[in-house]
């Protein structure tokens, strides 16, 4: 399989001012995420407008100081669901380490994030790091702004708005952090794999390293500027939608002297997800059994590495 340094994902510009439903710019931008997201899976989404340069590097000044803490302040963080909570570097990871604040949703109101925020920094640091409150609940307001801008589009290019519920919602912000690998290892910081979400949004530092697979079995390497952020179909998107989108394969593989650190916002809905049924015709036929998010999620943590690397957990559980 090659990789294809020049290829590049379709770049979607969200930073236009008119972005109503409705108006030419909506359709215009809704008909090209829906095209890229069926094609690839995946975009690179342009918001400069809403992410300031300021903050930008205040969000990775923050992510850096809170995952160079020590190990045993980190653990703290602990969560009863795989990966949600502090990850290590494990033998099969040993470059990797994240930590995630959990239900990061500003739907409740502003109030709720900011303390559930303070009450995670109060595990990370004793006296208090109210800059870290203020820089995660501004970044996780405005990310959450673009997640839902996608998520209206898909669901208003398919026909389906009155689907869209924002009470099942659910987000986890999560700081990853890939050392430099030492001269005897190898520089994979993460292996093939696809995300068990609704929509994932990754926002990186300076360090490039993401790897999108297509459909044709070529990799595509992601070059980022600080404005730009990946959106990427999760396993749960790809069911919802009756295999319509896809869901790609990526990977991280670094190279150079710095430390690469991605801030991602991961969404999930609750409850039982099944395929709306104006998505199921003829041409259309049903491809998914309805399914609750959590069972997914511990079925493919029951799944050896080879499976989990090379094919659709979705598709293992739920596939008719």
């Amino acid at each position: 399989m090659a990789v294809q340094a020049m290829c590049r994902l379709p770049i979607i510009d969200f930073s236009k001012e008119d972005l109503k439903p409705g108006t030419s710019s909506w359709l215009s931008t809704r008909n090209k995420v829906q095209s890229a997201l069926e094609e690839y899976g995946c975009f690179e989404a342009v918001y400069d407008k809403i992410i300031s340069l300021e903050l930008h590097n205040e969000i990775f000044g923050s992510a850096k100081e809170l995952l160079d803490l020590p190990t045993e302040v980190k653990a703290k963080s602990s969560s009863d669901i795989s990966y949600f909570g502090y990850t290590g570097e494990e033998p099969d990871r040993p470059l990797f380490q994240s930590l995630g604040i959990n239900h990061a949703s500003t739907l409740e109101g502003p109030q709720s994030f900011t303390n559930l925020t303070q009450t995670f920094t109060n595990q990370m640091w004793p006296a208090g790091n109210n800059q870290f409150c203020e820089n995660a609940l501004s970044y996780a307001k405005k990310i959450v702004e673009l997640e839902q801008l996608v998520k209206r589009m898909v669901f208003d290019s398919y026909g389906v708005k009155k689907y869209l519920d924002p009470r099942i919602q659910f987000y986890n912000l999560r700081f990853l952090k890939y050392r430099v690998p030492e001269m005897d290892e190898a520089n994979v910081g993460v292996e093939n794999h696809t995300d068990k979400t609704f929509l994932s949004i990754l926002h990186q530092n300076e360090v490039n390293g993401l790897e999108v697979k297509t459909k044709n079995g070529d990799w595509i390497k992601m070059e980022l500027s600080p404005s730009s952020f990946v959106v990427m179909a999760g396993e749960v998107l790809l069911a919802w939608s009756n295999g319509r989108i896809h869901t790609p394969f990526h990977r991280v593989i670094l190279k150079g002297t710095k430390a690469r650190y991605t801030v991602g916002l991961f969404s999930f809905q609750s409850g039982i997800i099944q395929t709306p049924e104006e998505l199921v015709d003829d041409k259309h036929p049903l491809r998914f059994k309805p399914f609750e998010y959590f069972k997914l999620l511990r079925y493919h943590y029951d799944l050896d590495d080879a499976r989990k690397g090379n094919e659709s957990t979705v598709k293992a559980l739920c596939g008719v």
